[in-house]
């Protein structure tokens, strides 16, 4: 067997999905976590439950060593997301040269919002740390969208930016590709994944709202000059020329 696989936010939208994979692909898999279960040692011959916090640090040396790939799934906001990068690097390279695996966004360097700046300078971070890295941007996972509609359930309608687009893909998919990267060299930065469509904001609402018996209209609101709007309407965080995933969001609204 091949060294084992650390999956840092490995109880996450994304990392549920990539831990099955990796197991089933024959890897040995620790999760990271910081409230792992009392059995901290497993409910699967092939995957640990490993203790430590990425923004202290404590327990990241033991959960790292040895160990020949990470994939960094976890996320945080702004200076979190940073501290935890600088953790993850300052642990790994004390303990040896995996491949390190982040997963980040389209358009991180293209959209003016803080969320993005963050994952733009954990990127360069993980750049100049000199470990084998694979940077891995995707378009927006389908439950944004669904998040977007659902925080607003209590508004006589659903409003959506005007003049934005998104691709949403399946974190399923996503989870595919973060295994078979594990399974290769390391690429610097991989190609973009996106989801199968660019479609309207109002568009993917009005399609969730239809798959929720949801009567509640639809209304495209401009947002001029808010946050990094401008990014979005000029299509920065899309991926069009690498529309590799499948499922569509009416797919995933279904399942």
């Amino acid at each position: 067997m091949t060294d084992p696989i650390l999956v840092t936010g490995g109880t996450g939208r994304l990392g549920r999905r990539l831990v099955p994979r990796l197991v089933a692909a024959g890897h040995a898999v620790r999760v990271l976590s910081r409230k792992p279960p009392r059995d901290e040692r497993m409910y699967h011959r092939d995957l640990m439950m490993c203790r430590g916090d990425l923004i202290t640090g404590e327990g990241l040396e033991a959960a790292v060593a040895d160990t020949g790939t990470i994939i960094h799934c976890a996320t945080g906001n702004g200076h979190a997301d940073q501290d935890a990068a600088r953790a993850l690097v300052r642990a790994a390279s004390r303990t040896g040269r995996p491949h390190l695996i982040y997963v980040s966004i389209v358009g991180v360097d293209r959209v003016d919002i803080s969320y993005y700046r963050a994952k733009l300078a954990c990127e360069r971070l993980l750049e100049g740390s000199g470990l084998p890295l694979t940077i891995q941007r995707t378009t927006q996972f389908h439950e944004l969208i669904v998040w977007m509609c659902t925080i607003q359930r209590r508004l006589p309608v659903i409003m959506m930016p005007a003049g934005v687009s998104f691709q949403p893909v399946d974190a399923g998919e996503v989870a595919a590709r973060l295994a078979d990267l594990a399974k290769a060299s390391p690429a610097g930065r991989a190609p973009d994944m996106g989801g199968p469509e660019v479609r309207a904001a109002a568009d993917l609402a009005r399609a969730y709202a239809r798959a929720r018996s949801n009567r509640r209209p639809v209304v495209s609101v401009p947002l001029p000059g808010i946050g990094g709007m401008r990014g979005f309407r000029e299509g920065s965080h899309l991926a069009p020329d690498h529309a590799v995933g499948q499922i569509t969001f009416e797919q995933f609204l279904t399942a």
